[in-house]
């Protein structure tokens, strides 16, 4: 199997643009005030946009297909054709497993993210009541998926790269074989007939 530039473009682009939404998601975290109600003594807590929920969302998903992706051409490693041994397999197993980790940690920040992003308070607090807090989003959570995404995608493209080095296409190497080349006596037996 040969590297595929579509398919490196591809998951290049998926990984950057899933990466640029979860550096959106954290410019854009709920911010909360609490705020007193008008018509009785209460405070509730007031939201700011909803826009990072989104963001994670889409960054989650489009990260999700990058991998998908990788490892649907791969075969995902195990499910495919035989692999020649050597520096590549083992670089391609150990990419495998770092851009597994790093995706893993990444998705999670950014599910994890949007789920408490999308979390409102509901109560309420009698007013003057400064222990109202309103539960948001902590900074940094959409960062430290942002990160893993950009690890992700270094550690796909160099699975990807070395695991198609290693790949056989289903035939093993042989070394030093091949046909034994003999002289041929063909020019001597037509010279005796004639």
């Amino acid at each position: 199997m040969a590297v595929s530039i579509p398919v490196l473009v591809i998951v290049i682009a998926l990984h950057l643009i899933a990466f640029v939404l979860a550096v959106g998601a954290e410019r854009r975290r709920s911010t909360a005030k609490v705020v007193p109600d008008e018509y009785d003594e209460r405070t509730y807590c007031v939201y700011g946009t909803d826009a990072s929920t989104a963001y994670g969302l889409a960054a989650f998903g489009l990260l999700l297909i990058s991998q998908t992706l990788v490892n649907g051409i791969t075969k995902c490693l195990c499910f495919g054709r035989g692999m020649m041994g050597g520096s590549s397999t083992t670089c391609a197993i150990f990419f495998f497993v770092f851009s597994w980790v790093s995706f893993l940690g990444a998705e999670a920040c950014l599910l994890a993210g949007s789920a408490k992003n999308a979390y409102h308070t509901k109560y309420r607090a009698a007013f003057q009541v400064e222990s109202l807090s309103c539960a948001t989003l902590r900074k940094g959570v959409f960062a430290a998926g942002a990160a893993l995404t950009l690890l992700s995608m270094i550690g796909s493209i160099f699975y990807y790269w070395k695991h198609s080095k290693a790949d056989t296409g289903g035939w093993q190497k042989h070394q030093n074989e091949g046909l034994g080349m003999a002289a041929s006596n063909y020019t001597e037996s037509t010279e005796r007939k004639g």
